[in-house]
């Protein structure tokens, strides 16, 4: 085993050193290559050195550097040293992070992140929190609290009686609704042709003035950091109209939310600690590895009631049981990564990461407008589209630099218009990256 990991650390050092210099995306031959995994199940077994050779080898130049400091495709964080080391060290413990007997260790450290990213963020002290696996559980898990919570208003118990014959449940979104939303409400049972739409601005903000009247029947989903542009929905007016008529407001929050945790920033969530539920990523801006989501309820009672089980053999004690506040039982133990990420950066330090990350997008947007092509958004967070003329010209430069291997950034629609979407969410991206990842794609679409 010692030997294995020595091999380990040696091989994961030499493609963490090489990220800076090898192209973002893979080879063609590097493609190519990951044929040689496609092989009949061996008869016998092979040695655990040579598995780890044949993934280093084969797998490892056909990986996207994510984790590097040139990748800007979707809203996809690096890892933290800090957090690379708790999460190997987590695997080397093995431990289950379903029940405190199970591991105390993770129950503990979990209790412990949940408390500082409830300070960081700026939500309710008493909230009650779950660490689930993306943004999309999330989602799921604040929108079952909220069934829960307003069939249970309405003297029906879904947990116990499920959905057949239960009151109705109105949901209302913007135009703009994430799809981790939509699968969310499919999988409640919610529909995703039910919704009722709210018009949204050039930004893709919901309109507050053309909110429906609520009702205390009623799930209204808000977005702190549109996908594309990274606009914040009206949160302040939503959640006051909300208040009057006993509705639920559930944000989806994935990275956006994250912007609560600078000085700087935190005025583009103002009025979002107002919402009843938050879904948000860790694996986006606290920049631990995948996967790592938190699902975040006002009333943790909700919460756990709709997410707790039971059994004779399933022994709970009397502190907090982490799988009564996620819809997974057996799990990894997340929080662990999440408790090492803030501990090494502190308040300052995260701060500090999310505010790097928007200047970096603020340069790409005076870049991009200095060489007189047309930037489509309001730069407010870590997200800019950019258009390059019409959208085969917008489409071509962006295979073009995706080809190139510079960099990585992702094509988009925004309100009808083909663009190249940048998303900088990596605490690896330096001054020099965004200078050279800039060049690149300037290049590109002088070349024509």
């Amino acid at each position: 085993m010692n030997e294995l990991l020595a091999e380990f650390a040696e091989r994961a050092g030499r493609y963490l050193s090489g990220l800076q210099t090898r192209s973002v995306p893979p080879t063609a031959e590097a493609l190519e290559a990951l044929s040689r995994f496609t092989e009949p199940l061996p008869e016998r077994g092979t040695d655990a050195r040579e598995v780890l050779r044949l993934l280093d080898e084969i797998g490892s130049p056909a990986t996207v550097a994510t984790t590097g400091g040139r990748y800007f495709g979707f809203v996809t964080g690096a890892v933290l040293p800090a957090a690379l080391a708790a999460n190997l060290l987590a695997g080397v413990w093995d431990q289950n992070g379903a029940y405190r007997v199970m591991s105390p260790v993770a129950a503990h450290l979990e209790e412990v992140a949940m408390g500082w990213l409830l300070d960081v963020l700026g939500l309710p002290a008493d909230a009650g929190a779950g660490f689930v696996g993306g943004a999309t559980t999330a989602n799921i898990a604040c929108l079952a609290a909220a069934r829960h919570a307003l069939l249970r208003d309405a003297g029906w118990n879904v947990e116990e009686d499920g959905l057949f014959g239960a009151p109705r449940i109105r949901v209302v979104v913007g135009d703009e609704v994430h799809t981790s939303v939509l699968k969310a409400l499919s999988l409640l049972g919610l529909g995703r042709s039910r919704i009722e739409r709210v018009p949204v601005d050039g930004q893709g903000r919901m309109r507050a003035d053309a909110m429906p009247e609520l009702s205390g029947d009623t799930v209204v989903c808000i977005q702190a950091g549109n996908v594309n542009t990274g606009a914040f929905d009206p949160a302040e007016e939503v959640c006051a109209a909300a208040r009057a008529a006993g509705a639920w407001v559930h944000v989806d929050g994935a990275f956006g939310l994250w912007a609560a945790a600078s000085p700087r920033l935190a005025p583009l969530a103002a009025g979002f600690a107002a919402a009843d539920s938050w879904a948000a990523d860790a694996h986006k801006w606290l920049n631990v590895p995948y996967d790592s989501g938190i699902a975040f309820v006002r009333d943790a009672e909700h919460l756990r009631a709709a997410m707790s089980v039971g059994a004779a053999y399933l022994l709970a004690g009397d502190d907090r049981e982490p799988c009564h506040y996620t819809p997974d039982m057996s799990r990894r133990a997340r929080g662990i990564e999440i408790w090492a990420a803030l501990r090494a950066l502190g308040r300052a330090g995260t701060a500090e990461l999310i505010e790097r990350c928007c200047r970096h997008a603020a340069r790409f947007a005076e870049g991009f407008r200095a060489a007189g092509h047309q930037v489509l958004n309001d730069v407010v967070l870590n997200q800019v589209l950019v258009s390059f003329g019409d959208d085969e010209t917008t489409r071509r430069v962006v295979a073009g630099v995706q080809a190139d291997g510079t960099c990585w950034f992702g094509g988009t629609v925004w309100q009808g218009r083909a663009a190249m979407r940048v998303s900088v969410s990596s605490w690896a991206t330096t001054d020099e990256d965004v200078e050279r990842s800039l060049a690149a794609v300037l290049r590109v679409a002088a070349d024509g």
